[in-house]
């Protein structure tokens, strides 16, 4: 695809916000990357424009039949003052992935990577500086043709948004409690719960309404089929370390592949540390810790990339995992990948790419 980018100015740019302040998904910067399609002319008009409200028809079919997808990335500020992204290649793949499942037209990987490049060079002054803190990249597209009929839709809109974001945690990785979910579920192999779509994170908003009100963080999703195999937790994957190997659940199709997934994976085969992906029941999880051999829980994904389990709640049995204190692994891993992310430590793996020079 060589279409050239046009460029809307805006007319009065915002304030940003202070660091401290920032939260998440709270501020967006001060311009969007639109492109749209139809079947005559494919994906055109890309475009970046003043973040605005859009415009659609009440009958866009978005809003019936859910054709809503999206992913999620982040670009960080070394302290040379370079702009730089984190494997974005594979988001794109993943994007690809779930339009292909969503019966939404592929993309162009490598054009849209170009987009949000130069999204974020115009928008480069909105990285924040302080310690934890990245900008965030949302990519999404939604069906916006004006029809009531139950099929894929003809016109489409992919656009990417940007939002400063502030450190997910503290000057520590506290661990946090989990429960085992056990009325509802998640996804179910051949469903959609693989791929990034708008609907999968609807359906789990239940299950966490009634963690909240039990006091914990998050949910341990359980396979749909026979509800005793671990899947994910919240909308991370999860890892285990028993007996000083780790263990994560298999792709079997109803678990997302996880960017920092799979960077979890290369980093400990790295470290030569034995990882496995294999299915794991709950039961056998809780087995472990009652032998003394479950070592360390931890969750990783992209906002977070590596969080703690301190806590496990299934059924009325409640266990503590290393004492409720992060694990020297947990803490190795999140210290390496976010010090690839920033620059700080070497990226033996290529997984780093630079975009532009941010003012120091």
């Amino acid at each position: 695809m060589n279409q050239e980018i046009s460029f809307v100015q805006r007319e009065v740019l915002k304030e940003k916000p202070a660091a401290d302040s920032l939260g998440f998904g709270k501020y967006f910067t001060d311009y969007m990357f639109v492109m749209d399609y139809n079947r005559e002319n494919g994906w055109n008009n890309p475009r970046i424009t003043p973040y605005e409200p859009l415009t659609l028809e009440p009958s866009s079919m978005v809003f019936h039949y859910g054709q809503a997808i999206f992913e999620g990335m982040k670009a960080y500020r070394t302290a040379d003052g370079t702009a730089q992204l984190f494997r974005p290649e594979k988001n794109m793949q993943r994007l690809n992935d779930t339009c292909d499942r969503m019966c939404i037209p592929q993309i162009d990987e490598d054009f849209v990577l170009h987009a949000i490049k130069q999204l974020i060079f115009t928008e480069k002054d909105w990285i924040p500086q302080g310690e934890g803190t990245s900008l965030y990249i949302r990519p999404f597209i939604i069906a916006t043709e004006a029809y009531l009929g139950v099929r894929p839709a003809a016109e489409y809109k992919l656009l990417i948004i940007l939002s400063p974001s502030g450190a997910y945690y503290g000057s520590q990785l506290n661990p946090v409690k989990i429960y085992v979910e056990e009325q509802y579920v998640r996804a179910v192999i051949g469903g959609v719960g693989h791929v990034k779509n708008a609907g999968n994170y609807a359906a789990s908003l239940k299950a966490q309404e009634k963690a909240d009100r039990l006091g914990y963080a998050q949910i341990l999703w359980l396979d749909a089929k026979e509800n005793k195999y671990v899947e994910e937790v919240g909308s991370m994957n999860i890892f285990f370390k028993i007996k000083g190997e780790v263990v994560t659940p298999k792709l079997t199709g109803s678990i997302l592949p996880g960017v920092t997934r799979d960077s979890v994976i290369q980093l400990l085969k790295h470290w030569n540390i034995t990882v496995r992906e294999e299915r794991i029941s709950i039961e056998e999880v809780f087995d472990a810790h009652e032998r003394g051999e479950l070592e360390e829980v931890f969750g990783a994904g992209t906002a977070a990339v590596i969080s703690p389990v301190g806590e496990l709640t299934w059924k009325d049995k409640t266990i503590v995992i290393n004492d409720n204190q992060i694990g020297h692994l947990s803490q190795d891993i999140y210290d390496e990948m976010t010090g690839i992310q920033l620059g700080r430590k070497e990226d033996p793996f290529n997984w780093t790419v630079k975009v532009a020079q941010v003012e120091v």
